[in-house]
């Protein structure tokens, strides 16, 4: 595992985004794990959080793109600080875009879209907190492209959990890569933090003890991607 991707998996339990127990997710499914992305809150964090996102589209995607494309609300500030970091790291300025929950009818900025408008030709790279459901691609996707003649090159998310989507069989990336014809990728994925924490001690306590795993298992057992 790339070094970033494992300080990237520290990084989140220290910002208390990362979590494990027992949570109720939206889908109503139980879970032994829940990330928010939420609580980065600090300045430390957001340009710590642009900075791996950076990394991680540089190590996926290259450098041939424009604009990073954030749907609201979350992906407002991550395409923010992600921009920022891209130009501090590489030495490449591109653009961030977000949609808006309800479009702005006055003002010289009006219109359905924070930030750069989307240009024919532009070269889009998508950026989300975590996918599950594909759900925040269904509204956006469509916004994206008929904005203008843009190539989506594909989806960043912080954290796959590689379960299945809506279709019960493919994961939600996976899902969304299949139905709308872009690639997709995670900063890290949930086998990634396993492999980081079982059974190793991180700021002396270790994180997922046996019977952590053992509930994670069993849930994907039910819900993981066969």
């Amino acid at each position: 595992m790339e070094q970033y991707k494992q300080e990237f998996i520290q990084f989140m339990v220290d910002s208390d985004v990362l979590k494990f127990g027992e949570f109720t997710l939206k889908s109503g499914r139980k879970s032994p794990f829940f990330m928010n992305a939420g609580a980065y809150v600090t300045g430390s964090q957001l340009k710590k959080l642009g900075e791996y996102y950076a990394k991680a589209i540089h190590d996926t995607y290259g450098d041939d793109f424009d604009v990073l494309f954030g749907p609201a609300y979350k992906g407002i500030p991550l395409s923010v600080v992600t921009a920022i970091a891209y130009s501090e790291l590489y030495g490449k300025e591109v653009r961030y875009c977000s949609d808006r929950k309800e479009e702005k009818d006055h003002g010289a900025d009006k219109g359905s879209f924070l930030g750069s408008k989307l240009k024919d030709g532009d070269r889009v790279i998508m950026i989300e907190d975590v996918t599950t459901s594909g759900k925040s691609m269904e509204e956006t996707v469509p916004k994206v492209r008929g904005a203008a003649d843009v190539t989506i090159v594909g989806l960043i998310v912080s954290l796959n959990r590689m379960e299945v989507g809506k279709g019960g069989e493919k994961c939600a990336l996976d899902e969304v890569k299949d139905l709308y014809g872009f690639d997709t990728a995670a900063i890290v994925t949930m086998e990634d933090v396993v492999e980081c924490l079982y059974n190793r001690e991180y700021n002396g306590k270790v994180i997922i003890d046996d019977t952590l795993k053992t509930a994670i298992d069993a849930y994907y057992e039910t819900y993981g991607v066969k």
